[in-house]
């Protein structure tokens, strides 16, 4: 029978100690940040300031728009990938170059599209809003 070779206990210990959540009041536990409570609970109060997809002009007309788009420009267009110049990647998103907040003729100006991958658009708005709506401008959350 082979003999077992346990690893040491350091490889399992957690890099830091937990902290309370940063919700007024609260005092479970956390990684960082906030409990997993009131992570859900913001995201809640986000979406709901925010609207629903549809109410921010991402209905049927949009999804048939940005389908024939994605079908002219198939190939992520963003600065690291160019269209396949660069890289050659999969376009599953079309994202407005300057964001719209709002504005319906910005939405609307397919001069202001581009085709891009998910993980591609995913970094941009990160880069935009400073984590997904945290940090620059806070609650913010680009419109696409």
């Amino acid at each position: 029978m082979p003999t077992r070779v346990m690893a040491p206990a350091f490889l399992f210990m957690p890099l830091r100690p937990k902290s309370p959540c940063t919700w007024p009041g609260c005092r479970a536990l956390t990684d960082s940040g906030r409990c997993e409570q009131h992570r859900s609970e913001t995201r809640r109060e986000l979406d709901a300031r925010r609207g629903s997809a549809h109410a921010r002009g991402y209905g049927a007309k949009w999804q048939k728009a940005s389908k024939a788009f994605l079908r002219a420009h198939p190939l992520c267009q963003c600065p690291e990938c160019k269209e396949g110049q660069l890289q050659t990647t999969l376009a599953t998103v079309v994202d407005h170059v300057t964001p719209h907040r709002g504005d319906m003729g910005l939405f609307w100006d397919s001069n202001n599209w581009q085709s891009m991958s998910k993980t591609c658009h995913d970094r941009k708005t990160a880069r935009e809003d400073g984590g997904f709506g945290r940090g620059v401008g806070v609650g913010r959350i680009s419109g696409g």
